[in-house]
């Protein structure tokens, strides 16, 4: 079933929204610390954990902004390869002993990558949603 491109759009949105809410306590060294023992990771983070976290957590910040701020179908369709790649370095950390609360991001990852990727999966969708013609330049 192929949404309308507005219906798209607030996926999108609400996908960039979703993400602002979860990766802002990953974007300083301060929140994530507050963020790790909340979870009760377990032992302190060390220096490197943290500046990937940062990392991680300011680019995805920045992303999100992009998909709230204005969202593309281009940009639902690359968010949702990022959520399969996400949602496979996540089953990787499982099968390697990662902390139980890893399932419940696996499973919103898969949740938002299945609604962003699902449109795409019919024929000539990239004609039909406003901003994707693979036709012009």
């Amino acid at each position: 079933m192929l949404l309308s491109s507005s219906t798209y759009a607030r996926v999108v949105r609400a996908s960039g929204w979703y993400d602002l809410v979860v990766t802002a306590p990953f974007a300083t060294p301060w929140t994530y610390r507050l963020l790790h023992d909340a979870l009760a990771l377990g032992g302190p983070a060390d220096r490197m954990t943290v500046l990937y976290a940062n990392l991680m957590g300011s680019v995805v910040l920045v992303w999100s902004l992009l998909r709230v701020l204005r969202p593309l179908p281009l940009y639902g369709l690359l968010d949702g390869v990022a959520r399969v790649l996400f949602a496979g370095w996540q089953a990787y950390a499982l099968t390697q002993g990662a902390a139980a609360v890893v399932w419940l991001f696996l499973v919103v990852e898969i949740a938002w990558g299945v609604a962003q990727l699902a449109p795409w999966a019919r024929r000539n969708t990239l004609r039909n949603l406003p901003g994707l013609d693979p036709e012009t330049p």
